[in-house]
């Protein structure tokens, strides 16, 4: 299975490309411009290479949709609409994990707050820009900081929250999370849950700020998933 990370030269993606390559997946890292991913791949490659890693592919973005079996797209709030456009067609019938928040940052607001927009969560608008292309959209990697993501040596003590409205799609969505050693994926229900994972990352960065940290999260207790 290819995964392509949609906006995958950011510090989200790339954290993302890392972990999966160093767990042995096929990973496409895209950006808007192909040599920007190529230049990008061909720095981090040699950066975890002592990881005996799957080698990363860099991409434009479209390419890489059409030549992965699974998107995930990690891009600020203010891209997501003309990046999903752009891939759209390359994208038809396939998975892709939306890990977009809705930060009042767009609008040139705190970080710490979260921005309300229409249709509710920043994963329902991505599914309505892609439904007549039979896209399967899943919330997932909203609440996992790049610092974790980054520490590249050690596990990452985490719950990821998911929704979405495809079961078998929430299925390759956890497989492909629990690859990274020691996150745990926890299915919430439908994707117009994704409102309530994407409100959790502010609260998540107003906690590391407040208490001068870079590897806030959380883990769910008290229930058994087995």
């Amino acid at each position: 299975m290819k995964i392509g990370i949609i906006g995958g030269t950011g510090a989200q993606g790339l954290g993302i490309a890392k972990r999966l390559a160093i767990a042995g997946e096929d990973v496409i890292v895209g950006s808007r411009k192909e040599e920007k991913a190529l230049k990008i791949v061909e720095e981090t490659n040699e950066e975890i290479k002592e990881y005996n890693p799957k080698k990363l592919t860099g991409m434009a973005n479209e390419d890489a949709a059409a030549n992965a079996d699974v998107l995930i797209l990690t891009v600020p709030l203010e891209a997501q609409s003309a990046t999903l456009k752009t891939i759209k067609e390359n994208a038809k019938g396939k998975i892709l994990l939306d890990a977009t928040v809705p930060l009042e940052t767009a609008i040139g607001g705190p970080v710490s707050n979260v921005l309300h927009i229409n249709p509710g969560s920043a994963a329902e608008r991505a599914a309505k820009i892609l439904k007549d292309v039979n896209v399967k959209v899943i919330a997932a990697f909203n609440n996992i900081s790049n610092s974790h993501l980054a520490n590249l040596s050690e596990p990452i003590d985490c719950d990821c929250l998911i929704c979405g409205d495809d079961e078998e799609a929430k299925q390759v969505a956890t497989e492909i999370i629990e690859k990274i050693p020691d996150l745990k994926a926890i299915d919430i229900g439908p994707l117009n849950k994704a409102h309530l994972i994407e409100s959790i990352t502010p609260l998540l960065i107003g906690m590391n700020i407040k208490y001068k940290s870079h590897y806030g999260g959380f883990r769910i207790t008290g229930i058994d998933f087995d």
